[in-house]
């Protein structure tokens, strides 16, 4: 069985930061695309970030909203992937996913999807 498991959520005053983990089982993250999603309350689901596979040039990919703020990296070692998250803002507020398959995409594509950890950026 495979599952993910997001870490790291929590409240936080704009301008901070957060790191979020996505631990697997059952998989071994290093060959998987790993993309991060949040959705908003009232808001459609949206890809925030991607990391390809280590075996497909491992490349990160960023929405335009959150370049230069936010990170995607990996740990191979404990099977996990990280969100690190600086210069926070109230409209980085939602749920945050993560999600593995071959290759990054769109949410309701990927093969393997988390259940969702708050991040509440608010002063």
């Amino acid at each position: 069985q495979v599952t993910l498991v997001e870490s790291g959520g929590g409240r936080v005053q704009p301008g901070g930061s957060l790191r979020l983990s996505c631990a697997a089982s059952g998989i071994t993250l290093e060959y998987y695309a790993v993309g991060w999603f949040r959705q908003a309350p009232g808001k459609e689901r949206e890809g925030v970030s991607c990391i390809r596979a280590a075996d497909r040039d491992g490349s990160s990919h960023y929405a335009d909203s959150v370049k230069g703020r936010f990170t995607i990296s990996r740990d191979t070692a404990k099977n996990t992937v990280y969100l690190t998250m600086n210069n926070l803002k109230p409209e980085d507020t939602g749920v945050y996913y993560c999600a593995a398959d071959p290759f990054c995409s769109y949410w309701w594509e990927y093969d393997y999807r988390g259940q969702g950890i708050q991040v509440t950026v608010s002063s």
